[in-house]
């Protein structure tokens, strides 16, 4: 890996040493101008064909064109330039060996740092479960710490039976790989064998934890408002109806993109279940748009219309009386989770110190939306505190709330029984000397209640601003 940062200074510092601004007349007005000119013109012609072969490389060797984003490239352009002319190129077995082994090791190196810092601060070792083309299943496994996400290993689990001892026996494997005392906790999805696999993972390794997809978890929250709630139910599937019968003709989809300004009606979303609302809220915004187009002689006038499936989805699109309104209420419910899926689905800053209270913040937004009529949002509700009480309510969510500055010291912090319990959770399972466990309930009486170093206004000042930086 490469310090790009580095780099770019260490080139600043070779062009400042080889300049010649110090023999040299600076440049004025007058026939400079035209030679500047005449210069960049010669330039943009050099820079012209470099580019056009380096393109050409690119096509014949089917490189993605997103490589060019990759970071090292533009470092790579300018070693180029820095070396000059007669560079010998890497020959086929420089490639396949020589710099591929100092590759590997400069990777090695990386890895260790991080195994470094994995015992300063602990980790957590996140399993990804996919399956490809060929319907092989696959598990990856990555761990996170404060220094970044490490990719650890990938499995073939096509044939290994997913039961809970064999996957207990996979986790158990990468934890002895990484380290037991390195282990916070251990991230899987939410499925029973999973679950059941974290349950026996942590009768053996007793200092660790095995949570949840904090996302996952969301993610069928949206999934059971439209599995056991009529309101949600009715109105996706009437949405998708539109949207199916739209994109299923090209003639239709083309006369409809010149009423939306070429707006499509599907809108992709970090979930499966996401998505269906998403598409819903971009049916809404497009709502008068839809009206004018099928409204129009274009529609009217052709073939489709005179359909019985088309007469039916033109019902929809006119039905002002139960539709849209119940488009509108499904938004209002779902569009707070969706804020939180999103938040604990982001790669950039973590949201363990955010969860607990997000969750609350979500249904009284919900309430809100509704105008606190119980009726409208008790079943969303019950979803909710359903998959919170049987997956994500969890001692490090508690800790992590209560240690988060932002909320510990907001004046209408709540600290009730739960919370303290899952933070001492934390401390026992953790830390097992009880002389260290004392020292910690002494300073967390003294964050509590600000006092020392806690109370300094830097500290108060930066906590805050590394919470809101989460949240943004």
């Amino acid at each position: 890996m490469y310090d790009l940062e580095e780099e770019e200074s260490e080139v600043k510092q070779q062009a400042k040493k080889c300049s010649m601004d110090n023999f040299v007349v600076r440049k004025s007005g007058g026939l400079n101008v035209r030679q500047t000119t005449i210069n960049e013109k010669w330039k943009k012609q050099d820079r012209d064909e470099v580019c056009q072969i380096m393109a050409r490389w690119f096509y014949t060797s089917a490189i993605p064109f997103n490589a060019v984003n990759n970071p090292l490239f533009p470092l790579m352009i300018r070693k180029l330039g820095e070396y000059g002319k007669g560079l010998k190129p890497p020959s086929y077995h420089e490639m396949r060996v020589t710099f591929l082994k100092k590759e590997v090791q400069e990777t090695l190196n990386l890895l260790n740092m991080y195994k470094t810092e994995w015992k300063k601060t602990g980790c957590t070792i996140m399993s990804d479960g996919w399956s490809d083309q060929r319907k092989r299943t696959m598990n990856n496994f990555l761990v996170n710490s404060p220094a970044g996400t490490v990719f650890l290993s990938s499995v073939d689990t096509t044939d290994i039976s997913k039961t809970a001892q064999k996957l207990f026996e996979l986790l158990d494997g990468i934890v002895e790989k990484i380290g037991e005392d390195n282990v916070v906790q251990v991230i899987t999805d939410n499925a029973s064998n999973y679950k059941a696999a974290g349950k026996i993972l942590m009768e053996k390794r007793k200092r660790l934890f095995w949570t949840p997809c904090a996302a996952h978890c969301i993610d069928l929250m949206l999934e059971d408002f439209q599995k056991f709630d009529s309101l949600h139910k009715v109105t996706i599937q009437k949405a998708k109806s539109v949207v199916t019968y739209i994109y299923s003709w090209g003639t239709v989809i083309n006369w409809m993109k010149q009423f939306t300004n070429g707006k499509e009606l599907i809108r992709p979303g970090v979930t499966r279940f996401a998505t269906s609302y998403l598409t819903m809220r971009r049916l809404s915004e497009l709502k008068g748009n839809l009206f004018n187009f099928f409204c129009s002689d274009k529609w009217k006038t052709s073939t489709y219309a005179r359909r019985n499936k088309g007469k039916k989805i033109e019902s929809i699109i006119f039905d002002n009386q139960q539709f849209w309104p119940n488009v509108e209420l499904c938004l209002k419910i779902a569009s707070p989770l969706i804020k939180v899926l999103r938040m604990v689905d982001s790669d950039e800053k973590p949201a363990m110190g955010f969860l607990y209270k997000a969750i609350d913040q979500a249904k009284e937004e919900i309430k809100q939306n509704v105008n606190n009529i119980r009726k409208r949002y008790e079943s969303a509700f019950a979803i909710i505190d359903k998959r919170w009480e049987d997956q994500l309510s969890h001692p490090l969510h508690a800790a992590g709330y209560y240690l988060n500055p932002q909320f510990q010291y907001s004046p209408d912090f709540q600290s009730d029984a739960n919370i303290k319990r899952g933070l001492y959770d934390c401390i026992a399972k953790m830390v097992p000397e009880s002389g260290e466990r004392v020292k910690i309930d002494l300073q967390l009486d003294d964050f509590r209640h600000a006092n020392g170093l806690f109370g300094h206004e830097n500290a108060l000042i930066g906590g805050n601003l590394m919470a809101m930086s989460v949240q943004s």
